[in-house]
């Protein structure tokens, strides 16, 4: 049975499909070459890019290692740019808008699997759809579950677990991901604690 359409319906599937993993290797296949660039082959990174996502903005950069399930269900807006090995869990739609930065080591997922010990002794999965607004920052070592929308210009700290939505233009921070402030005048004069911007 073909499964890619389930993969997308928000429904549990069993992910013992052989054609869907024929088709998830050519994605393997595909980011081996990426991880593999030079430091100065810019144009060719681009070029796996485009290949290997849904879309790609221009100005773009993800620095390697990157791990991808599929990559063809990632859309990167206008210039995303992704730190050392940012894994993306895009068994569905992964929506990544304009000016995102995006810290080391962070993983965006939108596959879960359920708590039922039967169920997933049976490879049982879903997907729900993440979507990042623009100009937002996620910090390093940070993980955003499935189903999550961060609202645009919003801060997520390191470290910090994003298990329910974060509104837009906020600072959210923790394990798990809760809003610590709104951001504010202030953050026009300061850019770090006591440090002005000259």
């Amino acid at each position: 049975m073909d499964n890619s359409h389930i993969m997308h319906s928000q429904k549990v599937y069993f992910c013992d499909d052989e054609e869907l993993a024929k088709a998830q290797m050519q994605c393997l296949e595909v980011l081996y070459d990426y991880n593999q660039t030079r430091p100065s082959e810019v144009e060719k990174r681009k070029a796996i890019m485009e290949k290997l996502f849904a879309e790609v903005g221009e100005g773009c950069y993800i620095e390697p290692p990157l791990r991808t399930n599929w990559g063809i269900h990632t859309h990167l807006g206008k210039n995303v740019y992704a730190n050392f090995n940012l894994t993306l869990v895009d068994d569905t739609h992964i929506y990544i808008g304009d000016y995102v930065m995006i810290g080391p080591n962070v993983t965006i997922a939108t596959a879960g699997h359920p708590v039922d010990p039967e169920m997933r002794r049976k490879v049982a999965q879903f997907n729900i759809p993440v979507t990042i607004g623009d100009n937002v920052w996620i910090g390093a070592n940070s993980v955003v579950l499935p189903g999550i929308t961060i609202g645009e210009n919003s801060v997520i700290g390191a470290g910090s677990v994003v298990t329910k939505d974060i509104p837009a233009n906020v600072v959210a921070v923790g394990n798990p991901c809760k809003v610590l402030r709104e951001i504010g005048e202030r953050d026009k004069e300061f850019y770090f604690r006591d440090k002005k911007f000259e």
